[in-house]
């Protein structure tokens, strides 16, 4: 069910551990820190080549050394995680794999850290397992329109058109440029690490996923929500920005001008005080 990182992958990508999460489903992880402050699970986005560790490697460790654990996983159908062949899976498949994860670490309660998929499943965790939850924190996340509304936007267009390209680093680039900005934090780094592990990734995977509209229910969250948003995102409507606001009991949502998609690699600095400062109650 899923391809083993070979030498080239491994070079880019560090290999953490493994956990079965019920059902015969597989999922890496990465674990660092201790719990002094409490327990952080990160969930990554979806799109080519994407894994816990390439999309948060600039957060975790500022996280570690303010005194909390980490949890940043492979979601499953990518990175070093089992990958369906066949068959569909949704927000609630991917919450109760998390719940999995969790209860084989032996955390009890957890702050979620979630951007694009990873954020709306973040959501879809809340909303299922709400006495696991400490806090929130959301970058775009999605799950909160209807499919036909991401369809329209550019970043998700050109990702689906280059799907039927070779998979190649150029094509991984282009994707990229929508996702920041700043052009010149697309490194040569990151287009390998997510060349390596776009590799492993079967064909098609995307068009398994299920992400269900989940705005109606956001009134139903009690725990506190910190909200990024760029504005000049590609992938998802800066308006989910708004519903947050307007929908979430206990929120804050920062907006930020010539940011896209990736609010921690654009904004890391930012991104990590505030979220850091929030997670510890000190956020006013």
């Amino acid at each position: 069910m899923t391809k083993k990182p070979d030498q080239e992958a491994l070079a880019v990508v560090p290999e953490g551990k493994y956990a079965e999460v019920g059902g015969g489903i597989t999922i890496h992880f990465h674990d660092d820190g201790e719990a002094k402050n409490g327990s952080v699970l990160f969930l990554h986005g979806s799109g080519p080549g994407a894994s816990g560790y390439s999309n948060f490697k600039g957060n975790y460790p500022f996280l570690n050394a303010r005194g909390f654990r980490t949890i940043v996983p492979d979601l499953f159908g990518y990175g070093y995680s089992d990958k369906p062949e066949d068959g569909a899976y949704d927000m609630g498949d991917l919450a109760k794999q998390t719940l999995g994860l969790l209860d084989h670490l032996g955390i009890e309660k957890v702050s979620l850290i979630g951007n694009s998929m990873g954020g709306a499943i973040a959501i879809r965790f809340a909303l299922d397992y709400p006495e696991r939850v400490e806090k929130l924190i959301l970058m775009a996340p999605g799950g909160l329109e209807e499919r036909d509304v991401y369809m329209q936007m550019k970043g998700i267009r050109t990702m689906i058109a280059n799907l039927g390209k070779p998979v190649d680093r150029d094509s991984l680039r282009e994707t990229f440029k929508l996702q920041l900005v700043d052009q010149s934090l697309i490194t040569d780094q990151i287009i390998e690490e997510r060349y390596q592990i776009l590799k492993l990734q079967p064909k098609g995977v995307l068009g398994r996923l299920r992400v269900d509209n989940q705005a109606e229910r956001l009134g139903e969250i009690k725990a506190p929500i910190l909200c990024f948003w760029g504005v000049n995102d590609n992938f998802c409507p800066v308006s989910g920005a708004m519903t947050i606001a307007e929908r979430c009991a206990d929120s804050r949502t920062i907006m930020l001008s010539q940011c896209g998609h990736w609010v921690m690699v654009e904004r890391p600095e930012l991104f990590n005080e505030t979220t850091a400062r929030f997670l510890e109650g000190s956020l006013g």
